[in-house]
This record gives structure tokens, sequence and C-alpha cells, in this order.
């Protein structure tokens, strides 16, 4: 059993309420367990005696009551123990860790002392010592054996280390992304390329690696774009995208294309993909064709949930239809997203994979000339912690590579601030050293669904999907997209990033996800996106500063 004791300003954290918690093991893979609070004590109960992480939301909190937002944070492994860990001394652990590894990682050892972010995260080391030594009392307001004035003191430590840690993302970002620019990254790893590659590690055409690079480098720069729902075209909403594409990715899911069995429905998808390839003049990505979320498969679907044989040879049909007819004019496919989540239909881990392997050679044998991409939802796999039935997401990626699946490229879905698995807030840090965790397996990496709300999205939900740096607001959404896109494309292993919505709208991904209001009206964030493309166009870095953290 592991026990964490919570504080809050005043003592025991009675009223700390558990949210997007899980335990995990090793490679950071979801376990299954329960965990409850009550009177300021978080039990963990699970199978087995190896040791294991908390990762739970948590608030992250200055001295003066600044926030860096509701965020979900984890723990370092820890071993099993009837005594509780203090939750803020181990949440502080692990992010002190974290921010050493991809010091060495990313090189940056280098940064002076006087450094803003090195004496930054100096002071946050200096406290978690001061926390350690302190950790033990018996005065007011203690509690389980752990002084006040400890967790107090673990608090400003996470504060900083979490603040340093974003901020040292912001100087990564900066760096590489000026390097790719300028094509130094390239040449350098062309001219050290490892000499040798595994044989299921076979380099995808226009990339290279060193033996010392995390993942492959591209030479092409990268790409924004924009996720279109068909359902909707006026000339206000071709208007808003026109500016924010450097490619216009579709989304073709089963229910909208066939919602009758054996008619479909193209009109609204062939009227977009014209204004793309004729008017607007930019590449047009298509899919996920392949979906089995409940809202993105048409109910005749759901009778053949049981009869696999008839179910694969709808799927064979149907990829055969969608790809025939836009075969011309699709220049890159995501065949297939979260299939691993195995959710709608319950598929037994061969038919996963089966399915995985037969949409990739198909899409390949009816147009062998387009970019096969597998997208992996909810990245973080929490998922697997209720659903055995599932796959990890790191351990279906090289499950893919060891069947020999040849995909062009990875699609990583990065949506925070909606109510429900997978999308709780994360700060920078974490999503930076998620795309790095699946660049190991030397595929290019495309973002995409990159998303956030503007608007706060499941007020009082079980599920309540925190925030980052403040509420959700237009302003908000704005910074976040800015902050994400850079930092996923000063990756050298990154194709490009894909905003998850043209526009608000009842068939939205995300509830006020767009960029657009339903009528066309563009936020801040549209403005954005256009500036940052004519940035990475004129390939100039102009990473702003991080959201003032204020008092919510």
């Amino acid at each position: 059993m592991l026990r964490f004791a919570v504080f809050d300003e005043r003592g025991p954290g009675r009223d700390f309420v558990l949210r997007h918690a899980h335990l995990f093991g090793a490679d950071d893979a979801p376990l299954a367990a329960q965990a409850a609070a009550a009177g300021g004590i978080i039990e963990c109960t699970k199978a087995g005696t190896e040791a294991a992480g908390l990762a739970l939301q948590f608030p992250v909190l200055g001295p003066g009551g600044e926030s860096l937002g509701d965020l979900t944070l984890r723990t370092c492994l820890l071993p099993p123990r009837p005594e509780p860990y203090l939750l803020t001394l181990e949440l502080a652990r692990r992010r002190i860790m974290m921010i050493l590894n991809k010091l060495e990682q990313w090189g940056l050892f280098d940064l002076p002392g006087d450094d803003a972010v090195m004496k930054q995260f100096e002071e946050a080391r200096h406290l978690f010592a001061a926390a350690l030594v302190a950790q033990r009392g018996t005065g007011a307001g203690d509690h389980a054996g752990f002084a006040l004035e400890a967790d107090r003191t673990a608090r400003r430590a996470l504060y900083l280390a979490v603040d340093a840690g974003e901020r040292l993302t912001q100087v990564d970002a900066e760096r590489q992304l000026g390097a790719r620019f300028r094509g130094e990254t390239y040449a350098r790893t062309a001219a050290h390329q490892a000499e040798s590659i595994a044989a299921d590690r076979v380099l995808p055409e226009g990339a290279v690696k060193s033996s010392d690079s995390t993942g492959v480098v591209l030479q092409a720069p990268p790409v924004v774009g924009c996720a279109v729902n068909p359902a909707q075209f006026s000339g206000a909403l071709a208007q808003g995208a026109a500016p924010v594409c450097d490619f216009v990715s579709i989304p073709m899911r089963w229910s909208d294309m066939e919602p009758t069995e054996g008619r479909y429905s193209f009109a609204k998808t062939d009227r977009w993909i014209e204004w793309a390839v004729r008017t607007a003049r930019v590449p047009v990505w298509g899919g996920p064709i392949l979906d089995f979320r409940t809202m993105c498969v048409p109910e005749w679907l759901f009778i053949w949930e049981h009869d696999y044989e008839t179910l694969r040879e709808l799927v064979y049909e149907h990829l055969k239809q969608i790809v025939t007819r836009y075969r011309r004019t699709v220049t890159r496919w995501t065949v297939a997203s979260g299939l691993h989540v195995n959710q709608g239909f319950a598929l037994a881990l061969e038919r996963m994979m089966d399915l995985t392997r037969l949409s990739v050679l198909l899409l390949k044998k009816l147009q062998p000339g387009a970019k096969v991409q597998v997208e992996v939802s909810e990245p973080f796999g929490e998922h697997y912690a209720t659903n055995r039935r599932s796959i990890p997401p790191l351990a279906y990626v090289d499950m893919i590579g060891q069947a020999g699946i040849a995909i062009d490229a990875l699609g990583i879905k990065l949506q925070i601030g909606q109510p429900g698995q997978g999308r709780s807030a994360r700060d920078l840090l974490v999503l930076s050293d998620l795309l790095d965790r699946y660049a190991q397996f030397d595929r290019p990496i495309v973002v995409s669904a990159a998303g956030a709300p503007s608007g706060r999205l499941g007020a009082g939900d079980p599920e309540d999907p925190g925030s980052w740096r403040g509420a959700w607001t237009p302003e908000h959404q704005r910074d976040w997209l800015v902050q994400i896109t850079q930092v996923a494309a000063s990756k050298p292993y990154v194709v490009g990033v894909c905003w998850q919505d043209l526009y608000d709208g009842p068939q939205a991904d995300m509830p006020l996800g767009g960029l657009l209001t339903e009528s066309g009206t563009p936020k801040p964030a549209a403005a954005a996106l256009a500036e940052l493309r004519r940035d990475f166009r004129s390939q100039r870095v102009a990473i702003p500063a991080l959201p003032v953290a204020v008092k919510p």
C-alpha cells in the first residue's frame, strides 16, 4: 500500500478532492489500482509489491497564492510502506529529477549559474532540501507525523520547479528552433549519422539519425495547419482558414461518411477539399479514417461488434471506398486513431494489431505515394489503468515496429482542458518530455491535434480537467497555442502541428476548442497561429514570455 499525507494552508487537507488519480510503474505504464482520499490521507492499493508512483491533479500555488494551474503531476516510483509519504515533497522530488534529466538530454548544462532559470531551479533544490530536513514535527497543524512547515516549504519548491521547468522548455525550444531553421541540426546529424540502424528502425526518406540524438532529424522545416470539420462551409470559415494553414486536415468520421450502410455521403467533404486544392492551394491531410470512438462510428456498425470477420471485411471495404475517392487530392493519411484505447468495440489485442496492419497495408497498396500515419490518442495512457483490455500507448507503438508495420509517422494528440480521460491540464515540460519519449521509436512525429478551450469546461465535474497558468479564456487559449506550437515545432523530428478544430460547433472534438466561433468570428488564437505561420516561413524565432501567474 502507498499512503500520502495531504495538507492545506492550515493543516491536514481533509477537503482535498482526488481527481485524475492513478498509479503507474516502470516506464510510466499505468497500473490497476484503487486510490481514495479521506481525512488528509490518500490511500492507494494495488496488487504486487513493486515500487509505484502516483499521478494526480494538484494545485501548484506560490507563497502569495499565485497559481500555475491545477496540473496533473507525478511522484517518483516509491516502495510500499505502512507510513505515509508527504505528497508535496514527492511531487517536488519528481519534478527536480525530471529537470536534471532534461538538462542532460537537451545539453543545457552549459547554462551559466547566474542564468535566471538556473537560479530559480537552484532555489527550488534548496527549498526541497530544507523540506527534507524539516519534514518531521509535532507542533500545531502537523499531520501524520509531518510538519506543516515542511509541507509549505515543499509547496514553494514545487512551484519554483514547475515554473523553472517551463522556462527551461522555452530555452530549449528557442535553441532548437533556431538551429532547425538554419539547417544546423540536420547538417550536424547527417555528418555523424549512426553507422548501423536496427532492422525495425529503418529510417524514413529525408530523415537522419546520429547515435546520440533523440529521434530522427528531418530536413524539411515544420509546418502548421488546422483540422476542418466538413459539417459546415461558409465564406467566413474559409476566410478564417486561409491564413492559418500550410495544410488542411479533413477528419473523415465513419459516421459522417457512411451514415447508412452502403450509402456514402461525400458532398460536404468534397466541398472543403475542393477549396483547399483549388482556392487555398495547400496540401490536404485526410483522416482518421478508422476511429472507434462512439461519436465516430455509425449506429448500424455496432451490430457486428461480436462478429470480427464481418467487421474486418467492413473495415476493408470502407477504407477502400474512402482512399479510392480521395487518393488524387490527399497527400497524407491518418489511417487509424486510438485503436490501442479499445473504446467502442471490445477487441482482443491481436485484433487491434490486425486492424492496424490491415489499414496501413491497404492504404499503401491503394496509394503508394501517400504518407501514412497512425494516431495515438490519450498518449499518457490513463485508459490502461481502468481498461486492461486496452494497450499502453508506448507499448502499442513498439508493437507496430516489432510487427514490421511500415508507417511514415506517428500522430500524437496533445489536448488539455476538457473533462474526461486523457485531457487534464499538464505543463509544458511534461508535454515536451512526452514528445521526446515517442521520438525514441525513430519515426517522424506529427502533433495531429493540439488543443485547449477558450472557456472553462466541466466546472464541478468529477473529472474537472484543471487549468494552466490561469482560467481558460480566449486569450489563454491563444497563449497556450503559441507555446505548445513552438515547443513542438522546435523538435527536429516533428513534421508539423495541427490545431484540433477550425471552428466551434456541435460536432467539434472539443467544445470551445476552435480558432473561430461557429459563425466564423476569429478568436485571438486564430491571429496567433497566422503569425506563427508567417514566422516559420520567414525562419523567425520569437518565443513570448509565459503568462504571469496570478491569484485565482
